[in-house]
């Protein structure tokens, strides 16, 4: 069942389906990690229903135009609807295409690259297949879509991703061999003086050594929130008021995308 979900952004709104994976807190962390640029040309890979698009896009100013590239045909669909749901026909452009196939009028054509990937391994044997190619690296390997962020960055772009903590050596090895330099790194536990889960890290195309080092993020995952208010992080210091899921799902990634939303104040299509 398709449903309208309200951003608490402005007037925005986005398109879920109840049977389909739902975004979890990590695309709101993501899309707050970095700060938009005057005239940005920004991509979304693995962008799903749009969230982390649509979410960057509400956030900042001066955005020229967003793409959101999207493998599933399902997926891709729901980030149409969202868009013209919010008007936005002039300034995003959907394509539903596999990330290693992205084409060549696309090459170098990018600011920024916002990216949740599937970042797991294993254990999907019994999950729902359209659920666990969003996160599992089923279909999109690591080096692959970081060779593809590599290719659509001009010189000097920058490529923002969320990825597994245990994971920051080979995410900074891949990332390091093609030619994106880490540049931003924030990790997130679930609680204060938790051990870190998450990693959000930024890369720059073509820099120079140095690695800025922020506070570990508690992501709270407040119940029934989504960040409530524009800043609601800086506002709660090393706090950050993400989706509707408690702790326990939060560290998980909530496998199924179930209860990463506030889904009373959802509208029925």
């Amino acid at each position: 069942m398709q449903i309208i979900e309200p951003l608490l952004i402005g007037n925005y709104r986005i398109v879920q389906d109840t049977e389909l994976y739902r975004f979890t807190s990590d695309s709101v962390l993501l899309a707050r990690f970095v700060k938009a640029r005057a005239g940005e040309k920004v991509a979304d890979f693995c962008a799903g229903c749009g969230i982390v698009g649509l979410h960057f896009f509400a956030e900042n100013t001066g955005i020229e135009h967003v793409t959101l590239f999207e493998l599933q045909n399902e997926m891709a669909e729901l980030a149409r609807r969202t868009v013209e749901l919010n008007g936005l026909y002039d300034l995003f452009t959907v394509e539903n295409i596999a990330v290693q196939d992205i084409p060549l009028r696309y090459i170098e054509a990018f600011s920024l690259i916002l990216c949740n990937p599937p970042y797991e391994k294993g254990g999907f044997e019994n999950a729902d297949p359209k659920k666990a190619v969003c996160r599992k690296e089923l279909m999109l390997p690591l080096e692959e879509l970081v060779a593809s962020a590599a290719r659509c960055l001009k010189f000097g772009g920058r490529f923002a991703l969320v990825h597994r903590a245990d994971r920051l050596s080979e995410l900074f090895c891949t990332l390091h061999a093609a030619g994106l330099e880490p540049k931003k790194l924030q990790l997130v536990s679930g609680k204060e003086g938790a051990k870190p889960y998450l990693a959000l890290v930024m890369a720059k195309k073509g820099a120079k050594s140095g690695l800025e080092v922020l506070p570990t993020l508690s992501n709270t995952a407040a119940a029934g929130r989504m960040g409530a208010e524009k800043g609601a992080g800086a506002q709660k210091g090393n706090s950050a008021a993400g989706s509707a899921e408690d702790e326990k799902n939060t560290k998980q990634r909530a496998a199924d995308g179930e209860g990463a939303f506030p889904t009373a104040a959802g509208e029925e299509i």
